[in-house]
């Protein structure tokens, strides 16, 4: 595949063999006894209708050294959440379902909304950010792994590759990022990197000047991966976005918050499919339009958190750098589809280039009228402090959810 990024000082870790993979499991299983794992799963009810996440269950039954798996369950009602809580009992791991619309965990809620602690929007962040704050609750992880229910080639050497990196204590990493090909189908996916991101920040590198901050975003080969694993050290001050620029936003807070030589990508899979988003070009607030605004945002935000200065003019610059840029990136990826003998449609990747664009300038418009938008999540150290007992609670309001079992 062709590949545009620099490399910067992102550690890669490349595809391992069967046999190693198989080795390194081995050593997970003694390593974990003493620096037990956990894997969140956020996960809408309406994924448990695919058939990825029964083969995500039954791969994961395969891996013993996992401690406890952390499912946040979004948009389900009562009778969803028994159906989910049911489903995932085939879970051979200490388990627990996070049910997000509980009353329960909207007490909660209103209890950090009483504190202005609350995120702003729901979402896959907020999502994420709740299972990470159980995980911190129940105090005995190590290393804490995320990736999503809806992909449709898991297998369980992914979870292998990516946990192995950060549990090993000798090795310098304490996060590690999943990466791999995006072809499914016959033909050439994983548009928003393509189309967006990548040529995005090198049109951001033009306009605004060199930053280690893009220079390290384009050592990722794929920075939207929603793979990734963490020493639990790291959480407490962890700050992300509540929508869909959580991936961007944990990059940047491992750029805040760690040297780049703790930092590593991973090659988890030879190949790699999931639910694909509509490109919803009717409805800005949907599917990949929503995404690319969200992700925009996550960007405008981090560079001007920086320093970066941000006005009309430059957003209108950066907008006519970015399409040239993508148009260019799309000729190599014609190219690369016609030696590959996959398809790739010339007029509807450039028909997501102009959507990408014009979401450009509705982010950079959004950032501007709204300066005093708070872009992150609290941090969990500062939920904690503001108020202390709110972890305890969180864990009888499980136990509440539980009872309607």
């Amino acid at each position: 595949m062709a590949d545009f990024h620099q490399n910067g000082n992102v550690a890669t870790l490349h595809n391992l063999s069967t046999r190693r993979v198989e080795e390194m499991s081995h050593e997970i299983s003694t390593m974990s006894r003493d620096r037990p794992v956990t894997l969140i799963l956020p996960c809408l009810f309406s994924e448990l209708e695919s058939p990825a996440i029964g083969n995500i269950v039954n791969e994961l039954n395969e891996l013993p050294w996992i401690g406890r798996v952390i499912i946040g369950l979004d948009r389900a009602d009562t009778a969803q959440y028994r159906e989910a809580a049911d489903f995932f009992s085939r879970l051979r791991h200490n388990h627990v379902v996070i049910w997000n619309d509980s009353p329960a965990q909207l007490a909660i809620g209103d209890r950090l909304k009483e504190l202005g602690l609350y995120p702003s929007e729901p979402g896959k962040g907020k999502n994420v950010w709740t299972c990470l704050g159980y995980n911190m609750a129940f105090r005995d992880s190590a290393v804490v792994a995320i990736h999503d229910c809806d992909i449709v080639t898991y297998h369980r050497d992914m979870l292998t590759r990516l946990v192995y990196p950060v549990l090993n204590p000798n090795l310098p990493y304490q996060m590690s990022k999943g990466f791999y090909p995006r072809i499914g189908e016959g033909k050439m996916n994983g548009r928003v990197t393509r189309l967006l991101v990548s040529p995005l920040l090198i049109a951001l590198k033009k306009v605004v000047g060199d930053r280690d901050y893009i220079d390290f975003l384009r050592g990722f080969r794929y920075p939207l991966s929603g793979e990734m694993a963490m020493r639990s050290v790291m959480l407490p001050d962890l700050r992300i976005p509540s929508d869909w620029g959580l991936e961007i936003g944990i990059l940047s807070e491992a750029w805040r918050n760690l040297a780049p030589k703790s930092v590593c990508q991973v090659e988890i899979a030879d190949n790699y499919d999931h639910k694909h988003q509509d490109l919803s070009e009717a409805d800005a607030n949907t599917g990949l339009s929503r995404m690319s605004t969200d992700i925009c945002k996550a960007l405008f935000r981090k560079l001007a958190a920086d320093g970066t200065v941000f006005t009309p003019n430059i957003f209108r610059s950066l907008k006519a750098t970015y399409y040239r840029t993508a148009l260019d990136l799309l000729e190599h990826y014609d190219a690369d589809a016609t030696m590959n003998g996959l398809a790739l449609d010339r007029h509807k990747e450039e028909r997501a280039i102009e959507l990408f664009a014009e979401n450009l300038m509705r982010a950079g418009q959004i950032f501007l009228e709204n300066p005093f938008e708070s872009p992150f999540i609290p941090a969990w150290n500062r939920v904690h402090s503001a108020d202390p007992g709110l972890m305890e609670d969180m864990l009888r309001a499980l136990e509440e959810d539980r009872a309607v079992l």
